[in-house]
């Protein structure tokens, strides 16, 4: 079932909608489910990301620091229901103001602020054990940082802008794309 909706966050059981939320009077860039598959977070031109509860059908956390557009967003794979169970859940926001927020999902505050790209950051990825996070932006820099710390601990100048970021299961290598049709796989051990 297709319907047009704008700005609303719909949820279908078979085939009618049974939960609609308001998500955003602007563009919505990107939504994720956590681990467990009972929060999902949205993001979108608005500057803000949001936590949406499914067991509650609401809106649990309207994060808003950034001063642009967020472009994406990612959670940790931290928390119940992941291999690092006694790590907490964390959701990453990444926009156009060339800043990574790091937020706490039980509490919806903002834990750091990652400072480190020039332009806008358009892929973010947490490590299989959620200790390090990678980014790749526009400023052709793809950036690892230690989640616990807040620091760079690794930066590759790259051939353009990075559209995406990845890591393989074992954490030990990390995948980009650029702008220039280049896929760079490089090797990642601490």
């Amino acid at each position: 079932m297709y319907q047009k909706l704008v700005g609303k966050l719909i949820y279908l059981s078979h085939t009618r909608p049974d939960i609609a939320f308001a998500v955003s009077v602007n563009e919505v860039n990107a939504i994720k489910w956590d681990p467990t598959g009972s929060l999902l977070a949205s993001c979108s031109d608005d500057y803000s990301a949001k936590i949406w509860s499914m067991k509650q059908d609401s809106c649990v956390y309207d994060l808003r620091d950034h001063t642009r557009e967020i472009y994406t967003i990612r959670w940790s794979p931290t928390g119940l229901g992941t291999n690092n169970p006694n790590q907490r859940l964390v959701l990453a926001s990444a926009s156009f103001d060339a800043t990574i927020k790091l937020w706490d999902v039980e509490t919806g505050r903002l834990l750091q602020t990652l400072y480190g790209h020039s332009e806008a950051v358009y892929s973010v990825a947490f490590s299989p054990n959620g200790e390090y996070l990678v980014s790749g932006s526009l400023d052709k820099c793809l950036n690892v940082w230690s989640v616990k710390e807040g620091k760079i601990v690794k930066t590759y100048n790259g051939y353009g802008g990075i559209f995406e970021v990845g890591w393989n299961k074992d954490g030990d290598k990390l995948a980009a794309c650029f702008v220039n049709k280049v896929v760079t796989v490089l090797d990642f051990r601490m």
